[in-house]
């Protein structure tokens, strides 16, 4: 019998990590990563950038979990994830860099909070967040792209996260 959201028994649980987006700023992704945000317990969902404001594309796309998750809208990332860093939050960046590590090789604690940082849609998380960051990291990919889309990025990097700090 397939299970649907009344009969599910997932144990409902909030896990240390602050998702802070990097301007990114479609819409559907935006409705997107509040769904991924309830469904993996993050802690709070920032969303940075100019112009940011929830309407009807977003809340279409997040079903409902825009009510629900924690989140905040700002202008910029720089300062939050600053801030963040200074309070004891681990940085990890989201984005293929030359010394980037693999997701899959990396740690993940619950010992210390978290912030997992993704970037624009078209230019990735900004020079200067990934200067300040503690810790690089992409998915391994093995055609011939060489990136995905933010939230499906987004979705595998809070899975390996949350699996290893369960």
């Amino acid at each position: 019998m397939q299970l649907t959201h009344y009969n599910t028994h997932f144990n409902k649980r909030t896990f240390p990590i602050i998702l802070v987006c990097d301007h990114v700023t479609n819409a559907p992704n935006i409705g997107s990563l509040f769904r991924i945000s309830d469904a993996f317990g993050v802690e709070k969902l920032m969303l940075c950038g100019a112009g940011i404001t929830l309407g009807r594309k977003i809340t279409k796309t997040s079903r409902a979990t825009e009510k629900v998750v924690d989140f905040e809208i700002c202008d910029e990332a720089l300062s939050i994830v600053d801030r963040l860093k200074n309070e004891g939050y681990q940085v990890i960046s989201l984005e293929i860099t030359s010394s980037s590590k693999p997701i899959h090789t990396l740690k993940f604690s619950a010992e210390k909070p978290m912030v997992l940082v993704i970037g624009d849609e078209n230019f990735g998380v900004s020079e200067a967040i990934l200067n300040i960051s503690d810790v690089l990291v992409h998915i391994d990919m093995f055609g011939q792209n060489s990136s995905m889309n933010v939230v499906q990025a987004t979705n595998i990097a809070l899975y390996e996260m949350t699996k290893q700090i369960m």
